[in-house]
């Protein structure tokens, strides 16, 4: 059956029957639609209210299928549970309730989270990531982040062109192994989340404009086309249903939403949360995240956990490379003051007009709990949308990278890592495709044209240096490689997540903010109240001399990323120290 007991007037995707596979497409653009099985069968697909169409045939998992339009275009099932390869090809009929789960699972609460972001594709596909679990645990990692898996065209991408929201793709392997990769995480405690696109379809593959251009508004653009049409309820549901599937078919243990501040009309969002909610049962921890430009404190923590902070990244990527360029420019006049904010209240910007932006950003998020909030001082956009890719140990100073290491692991927000970034890898994480000749060449000269407006990259000769996307060299390039003092990088950042298991953790639910401050230019010193009472103080100086600060007494110091001196912060060093605690 379809694995969740829905109402099959308003399933999407294939569904087993006693006598077979009911096959159902909403096209309400389409005058007539067949099935066809990759035998040659065609079957007419019968017209239902609402610009429904459904056909019934005696085949079961495993069955290949796509659908045809009147004028012979074969089309792949949107709601494909699997491909056959290619997102143009056809369609596999899956059993969702086939895998034989081996753990049990209760799942972990949200406070506990320490990410590992991660991109399949660069790992070897599913069983590459599940090979890595036992390390990642080790280290201390206690969730894995996908970056997204739905299929997308050719053989390697990002995943933020996927076409098809759910079918994982081929390349990584085939459903069952991403159950078995998710199923093998739970058994080393290892969470598994998930990054989903909803606001947005690949360039190529995305058929639904064909027979479904109710799908799309038109006249309400976005970044990458025109709006998702989230006010209907066929979208809405569509999107409803592949966030049940992968939380309840796969066990993922939360999602990440992309982009949402795309995501049209706005309340279309928090609905979507809420229908999420209603359908997990209350016991089982589910953990939803945001990625949203407009900073809005309304959706957290609830329908929503949390959201990542790009405001604490930007802080900390300005302190150390000094960048002033493009969105950096918001947060070039006083980054260390900004880091401060960041840190006691959530967001840097909470209504101020954003420079770069030419208009007000955010909303007051000082009521928040820290873990609505997640940190990090790498990701893959903040990476892969540079020319060249380059990590922060290209850019910056080590003791500096370091240092903020070790905030974004003690702070009492969500600590996140970007593969690689756990034993110090150098080597780039680039933008990478696999396009077709003809949107290859688009892409290659849009994305060197995005890069005109820096003035590095004013020289047409030197925008021409920019990794072509395309090319097979650029995704191998993107494989991380240890470094010669990969140990001395894993040994440290395994140190800070034990202190954060040790000392942060426990003590995160109730904790709160009693304010922060930037002590110089380059240095801030935070504290919190943590939920048991004891105080937890932060200093981080990101400069090149020591900065006098206000601290608690050594004796309290629970970590340090540089030398201990008294009363002051070591250059390029955070400093953590633990008061009041209970015996």
């Amino acid at each position: 059956m379809s694995g969740r007991g829905h109402d099959t007037t308003t399933a999407f995707g294939p569904i087993l029957t006693a006598n077979g596979t009911l096959f159902r497409l909403w096209a309400p653009g389409a005058e007539a639609i067949e099935l066809e099985l990759s035998t040659g069968a065609r079957l007419p697909m019968a017209p239902r209210a609402g610009g429904w169409f459904e056909a019934e045939a005696a085949v079961g998992p495993g069955a290949l299928y796509r659908f045809r339009l009147k004028d012979g275009t074969p089309i792949p099932d949107p709601a494909s549970r699997a491909q056959a390869g290619d997102v143009h090809g056809f369609s596999i009929v899956t059993d969702p309730g086939a895998y034989r789960w081996r753990t049990a699972w209760a799942g972990r609460p949200w406070h506990e989270a320490v990410i590992l972001e991660v991109h399949a594709g660069l790992c070897g596909g599913f069983k590459g990531v599940a090979e890595k679990i036992p390390a990642w645990a080790a280290l201390g990692i206690t969730a894995v982040e996908l970056m997204p898996v739905a299929a997308f065209p050719g053989t390697r991408n990002w995943g933020y062109d996927g076409v098809l929201p759910f079918a994982p793709a081929a390349i990584y392997g085939t459903p069952d192994e991403l159950k078995a990769l998710i199923d093998t995480a739970h058994a080393y405690g290892v969470m598994m989340l998930l990054d989903v696109v909803y606001n947005h379809f690949g360039p190529d593959g995305n058929y639904l404009g064909l027979y479904a251009p109710d799908f799309f508004h038109p006249e309400q653009a976005t970044p990458w086309g025109p709006a998702v049409a989230f006010d209907r309820p066929e979208v809405s549901r569509f999107f409803l249903e592949n966030a049940l599937m992968w939380i309840e078919d796969f066990r993922f243990d939360g999602l990440r939403l992309d982009a949402v501040h795309a995501i049209l009309p706005p309340q279309a969002l928090a609905a979507l949360g809420r229908d999420i909610r209603a359908r997990i049962p209350a016991d089982r921890p589910v953990h939803l995240l945001l990625e949203n430009e407009h900073n809005d404190a309304a959706l957290l923590p609830r329908p929503f956990d949390a959201q990542w902070n790009d405001d604490i990244h930007h802080c900390l990527h300005v302190l150390l490379t000094d960048e002033r360029e493009a969105y950096y420019g918001d947060f070039a006049d006083a980054p260390a003051h900004r880091l401060a904010r960041c840190l006691s209240e959530g967001f840097a910007y909470q209504g101020e007009a954003a420079p770069n932006l030419g208009r007000p950003r955010g909303t007051p998020s000082a009521h928040l709990p820290p873990t609505a909030f997640v940190a990090f001082a790498q990701n893959h956009d903040q990476i892969g949308n540079r020319a060249f890719g380059e990590r922060l140990l290209a850019l910056a100073d080590p003791d500096g990278v370091r240092a903020a290491l070790a905030l974004v692991l003690l702070a009492p927000q969500i600590p996140m890592l970007f593969m690689g970034e756990e034993m110090g890898v150098r080597t780039p994480f680039l933008f990478f495709t696999d396009h077709a000749e003809g949107l290859a060449d688009l892409v290659r000269e849009g994305r060197r044209a995005e890069f005109a407006r820096f003035s590095a990259f004013a020289d047409p000769a030197r925008r021409a240096t920019i990794p072509d996307p395309n090319a097979q060299a650029t995704f191998t390039t993107s494989i991380p490689v240890p470094p010669p003092d990969a140990d001395e990088w894993q040994d440290f950042v395994e140190d800070m997540i034990a202190a954060r298991h040790t000392h942060v953790v426990p003590r995160l639910e109730g904790a709160a903010s009693l304010g922060a401050l930037a002590v110089s230019d380059h240095a801030v010193v935070a504290r919190w109240r943590m939920g048991d009472g004891a105080v937890l103080t932060l200093a981080a100086n990101f400069g090149g001399e020591t900065c006098p600060a206000d601290l608690p007494a050594a004796l309290h110091l629970i970590v340090s990323s540089g030398a201990v001196e008294d009363f002051a912060i070591p250059p390029r060093a955070t400093l953590a120290f633990l008061e009041g605690a209970p015996a």
